[in-house]
């Protein structure tokens, strides 16, 4: 048997390069080099910690499922579902929390960093993600999970009390190992000084975006005072984005990029960078369009129910472990 893997997403608004190379290109490629028992979900529930209006997460549930079709993702390949579809999530949930430590959720530093920022929204939602995240997972008895190394914290939490849960009630659970994703560092284009943020629209490149858009984008992004084509982001820190950029979409390593350029100025350089970004996404863009015909609903309804078939498994035996039936 393949090793299962599980990840999510949360639809919370447009998805931006730096979503695509880190989440939705690595999904993409997990799935289709076949070492995979691949799950990958719409994760609703944790988004529903920030601010929402009901129309607005209806609207971008389906988008990010059009948006797994669009890229790539294949109903045929991996399990694609939608997370609040399965109750066995929050239930498993409930019993993981009654086994987390205060003090292991209160470490946390992304809940750290997020109560500090978003003082007005903190909420105990945000406070216990990590316990519906350790859910998802073991819920699906998943092998691996691919992280960047801001998750690696919450996934050694899964792993404790995967741990912690086997010790107490009997092994039931894997301990997921992490599978390491290399995520570009992606800046914004108007200050390369701060990271790539839907939350700074002019200055980042949403996968959606126009082609008019993105050129425009690209031609507007901040460099310096110099002219030449360089890859050093301490000292130059604008032109290095691009670069980086035009990198991770190339697979072209820097160095490569610099020397194909050499001699040559901005004009060219960001000519053929936002040339680059439009092939890249006009077929996505084009194929999102054509799949917006289709009964979406059906597409995720036989996903969410191929989901709750296998959770609702684990979930008789969870509940067979700790004395509930």
């Amino acid at each position: 048997m393949k090793p299962v893997l599980v990840s999510g997403i949360q639809p919370t608004g447009k998805l931006h390069l730096g979503n695509y190379l880190g989440a939705l290109k690595n999904f993409v490629e997990l799935q289709n080099s076949g070492e995979y028992d691949c799950l990958f979900f719409i994760a609703d529930l944790h988004s529903l910690t920030e601010t929402y209006t009901p129309k607005e997460k209806k609207e971008q549930i389906s988008d990010l499922f059009l948006t797994y079709l669009a890229v790539g993702l294949d109903q045929k390949k991996s399990v694609l579902f939608q997370q609040s579809a399965i109750a066995e999530h929050t239930e498993l949930s409930w019993i993981l929390n009654t086994i987390t430590p205060f003090g292991e959720l209160r470490r946390m530093t992304q809940f750290k960093d997020k109560s500090e920022n978003e003082s007005e929204n903190t909420n105990v939602g945000l406070f216990d993600y990590p316990v519906l995240m350790a859910a998802d997972i073991l819920l699906y008895n998943a092998s691996v999970v691919p992280v960047g190394d801001d998750q690696l914290q919450h996934l050694e939490l899964t792993r404790t009390l995967a741990r912690k849960f086997n010790s107490k009630f009997g092994k039931i659970f894997f301990e997921p190992k992490p599978l390491l994703t290399s995520v570009p560092r992606l800046m914004s284009l108007d200050d390369p000084e701060k990271k790539m943020s839907k939350s700074r629209p002019e200055g980042c490149l949403f996968i959606d975006d126009e082609p008019n858009i993105i050129r425009k984008k690209i031609q507007r992004a901040v460099t310096d005072s110099e002219s030449t084509i360089e890859y050093n982001p301490k000292k130059r820190p604008g032109i290095s984005n691009l670069v980086l950029i035009y990198s991770a979409i190339t697979d072209m390593t820097p160095k490569e990029i610099v020397l194909m350029y050499n001699g040559k100025g901005y004009a060219d350089f960001k000519k053929d960078l936002g040339n680059k970004l439009v092939e890249l996404f006009t077929p996505f863009q084009e194929k999102k369009k054509e799949l917006k015909k289709l009964d979406i609903k059906k597409i995720l309804d036989e996903g969410n129910m191929q989901a709750k078939n296998r959770a609702q498994k684990t979930y008789e035996i969870i509940k067979k472990k700790v004395g509930l039936i």
